[in-house]
């Protein structure tokens, strides 16, 4: 078993081990109730020899899932597999936490390794799509297009369309977070957040701080924050953090994720500090309707200390801000 926690790596190695000539199951969450344990669009994938990364569960139910998927490699007949509550005889497999899931398992056969490596391609690429499946048979198919998939928008679930029952799978970009500021808390927020699904990026100038020894296996960027983030991109899926305490490199930073559409932008400081950053970026023209969007002093209120302790407060603060922002575009949606 190789671990993966984001879903795009976790495609990714579907695609590298149908390509290798081996044969291959997707197994995806399309339905949950109760207290799931994975969201819709959580993937399993499976090889022919039984090499599997993902879930889509906390771990109860992947033995039957793999046994299932083996037999869709072996006949290539797509499989609808339902887990709940083990006094439920519907349901064959018991889930701790005592919701209930369904899992659709597909053969990744030659057009649906074609579809599959488009979207890897757009997810690559950082740009939300939506995959419609059959669940009665049929192919797959791929939106992209701008007012198209606007339609099909919101939140990955089953739609009926001309008495056709599809799983519509929002594939999103992967989350982005950005560190501005080599410093210890970096240190501990790096890894964390790769944990958590993230892709990280640490940009510092200053190449004492910045270095492979300290950040191992993380991107680093030595250009000027402005430039870095201006060649880096900002979108809806990047969180922004900064850290060193030096304007020099904190102010046009948050000038920059401020002005784009970035999910979260964050800063390290007291009250104080922030103040006096505040009243500066003012002075260089930033609105202060715009700064209401900053989080600072940064991170949830957990009583921290350490570098560790801040780390896990920042990264707490962005999920929980993360999964806000789709709830209330939902929200707007459902008023309009």
């Amino acid at each position: 078993m190789t671990t993966l926690t984001d879903e795009t790596d976790i495609l990714i190695q579907a695609e590298r081990w149908r390509r290798s000539g081996a044969g291959v199951a997707i197994a995806t969450v399309i339905e949950t109730f109760g207290s799931a344990p994975r969201p819709l669009g959580a993937h399993l994938v499976v090889d022919e020899s039984g090499r599997f990364v993902g879930s889509v569960s906390a771990g109860c139910v992947e033995g039957e899932v793999i046994a299932a998927a083996l037999d869709v490699i072996a006949d290539g007949e797509p499989r609808l597999l339902e887990f709940g509550m083990v006094d439920e005889a519907a349901w064959r497999v018991g889930l701790s936490c005592g919701g209930r899931i369904a899992v659709f398992v597909e053969n990744l056969n030659e057009a649906a390794l074609e579809l599959l490596a488009a979207s890897n391609r757009l997810s690559a690429a950082r740009r939300a799509h939506v995959i419609l499946t059959p669940l009665d048979g049929g192919a797959a198919r791929l939106i992209e297009a701008g007012r198209e998939l606007a339609a099909h928008g919101g939140n990955s679930r089953i739609v009926t369309e001309e008495g056709r029952r599809r799983f519509l799978e929002i594939r999103s970009p992967t989350p982005h977070l950005i560190v501005v500021g080599a410093v210890h808390v970096a240190q501990a927020l790096a890894p964390m957040a790769r944990i958590a699904g993230f892709a990280v990026t640490v940009v510092d100038p200053r190449r004492a701080y910045a270095t492979a020894e300290r950040f191992p296996d993380t991107r680093l960027d030595f250009r000027w924050p402005d430039e870095a983030l201006l060649s880096i991109g900002l979108d809806s899926a990047t969180a922004v953090v900064v850290l060193t305490h030096d304007p020099k490199i904190d102010d046009p930073a948050l000038k920059a994720a401020l002005a784009a559409d970035c999910f979260y932008v964050g800063a390290l400081g007291s009250r104080a500090t922030n103040a006096r950053r505040v009243e500066r970026l003012l002075t260089a023209g930033v609105a202060r309707e715009t700064l209401a969007r900053l989080h600072a002093p940064i991170g949830l209120d957990i009583g921290a200390l350490s570098p560790a302790d801040i780390a896990v407060a920042i990264l707490a603060e962005i999920v929980l801000e993360r999964r806000r922002k789709p709830l209330r575009a939902a929200k707007s949606e459902q008023a309009a």
